[in-house]
């Protein structure tokens, strides 16, 4: 019998995450294998070009609000070079007074200067970024084609050692570490250290170690609407992308005149559909009239050119699970990054390097991380105690029920 291959470092998945994970081992000159179903990186959701990055500003969770600036930070220096800054408008709710002071109040508690985020009245958002609607801009927010940065991230490197249509279905504790099985049951490799950085994947992989994630999917469908240039959406179309109840990237005026307008997306709770579906492209029309103030709109005008439709992977918390599986030594996990892939892949990347490197903590400080921080995002959050009262139950069981929030769905 073969003995099979040994990898010091194995990265499983290929998307955004993975790739970029990857990567950042490969700057710190690790040779690492990375695996994939795919016949290609960022085939799945990480196939999104359209993928928006802005630090959270709400009033929600302070973690929160301190890990997306964080992360935001950590993804504009990683993608500089391919980062599409546009800047993201984010509407104040129409239900609510606005309070300009209070809202620059808040802005500065959190530490975002004018550069980072701005309130505006209407007639202000108007004049700075053509938006007649009162809220907060901020400029340096971006959009980034993750399909385009993670095959960058992929290239060929003396270091770098690719699987494609390989898929890991079972890991092994072995002598050297992990055993890497796929659908056949055959040990493809074994691995000293295993990054798992597979989406819902995930999940099943944890539970073939007797560990139980308390993953989900969300489906999310993306409409990519044409628009003639005589139609009364024109005067209304806006140059910088807009976060809000749904979200939309500027539009994008056609050499005919006609316009190109990609506004998003349905939020499906359990579903993993990857078929288009006209509800929800008509759910997205409504969101364009929200986005916009515009509810004289016509939406029978939002004629569909295409569409773009991914499964999200989210955790009971809404936050990512990001970190050493400390209950079996040598497994990190990079998962449920949700709608936020472009800023948790950046931020897992410094994460993980430091932990499957042996870092001190004093690096991830320097970076802005911070105990509490890294404890957020944590595997061990989840799991009501260490082994020790797991071995009767056969797995390790959840800790955290699942709450996700309450917002429309698009059937």
């Amino acid at each position: 019998m073969i003995k099979p291959q040994h990898h010091a470092i194995v990265v499983i998945g290929a998307g955004i995450a993975g790739a970029t994970i990857a990567n950042e081992l490969l700057e710190r000159g690790q040779a690492v294998c990375i695996l994939d179903s795919a016949p290609a990186p960022a085939t799945a959701c990480s196939s999104h070009a359209y993928a928006i990055a802005h630090p959270h500003i709400g009033r929600g969770s302070p973690r929160l609000l301190r890990l997306t600036h964080l992360a935001f930070l950590l993804a504009e220096d990683r993608w500089r070079s391919t980062w599409n800054q546009h800047g993201i408008f984010q509407p104040s709710k129409r239900d609510k007074v606005f309070d300009r002071s209070e809202i620059a109040k808040h802005l500065c508690n959190l530490n975002l200067d004018d550069a980072m985020a701005q309130a505006l009245d209407a007639k202000d958002a108007q004049a700075v970024c053509g938006i007649n609607q009162n809220g907060v801009w901020l400029p340096r927010g971006a959009s980034l084609d993750l399909s385009t940065a993670a095959q960058d991230l992929l290239k060929p490197h003396p270091l770098l050692s690719s699987h494609w249509n390989t898929r890991i279905t079972r890991l092994e504790k072995c002598d050297a570490g992990w055993k890497l099985f796929d659908e056949s049951g055959i040990a493809l490799m074994t691995a000293g250290k295993v990054i798992i950085a597979a989406a819902m994947e995930s999940k099943a992989l944890a539970a073939s170690m007797g560990v139980r994630l308390p993953l989900r999917p969300v489906r999310g469908q993306l409409s990519i609407f044409s628009i003639t240039a005589n139609d009364p959406w024109v005067e209304r179309l806006p140059r910088t992308a807009i976060s809000g109840d749904g979200y939309c990237l500027p539009a994008e005026r056609l050499d005919d005149g006609s316009y190109r307008w990609i506004v998003g997306s349905s939020f499906d709770e359990g579903e993993d559909d990857l078929r288009s579906r006209e509800s929800s492209d008509q759910f997205n029309r409504e969101q364009a009239k929200g986005l916009l103030n515009y509810g004289d709109g016509n939406t029978g005008t939002l004629r569909k050119f295409s569409s773009f439709i991914g499964v999200r992977c989210v955790a009971g918390d809404r936050l990512p699970i990001i970190g050493a599986l400390v209950q079996r030594p040598g497994i990190f996990l990079a998962t449920a990054l949700g709608s936020r892939g472009v800023l948790w892949s950046a931020l897992a990347s410094k994460l993980i390097a430091a932990q499957v490197l042996g870092d001190d903590f004093a690096l991830l400080t320097r970076l802005g991380f911070a105990a509490d921080l890294v404890a957020a995002l944590a595997p061990a959050r989840f799991f009501a105690g260490a082994l020790a009262a797991a071995p009767a139950l056969g797995a390790l069981a959840s800790n955290s029920k699942p709450i996700l929030p309450s917002v429309p769905r698009a059937k």
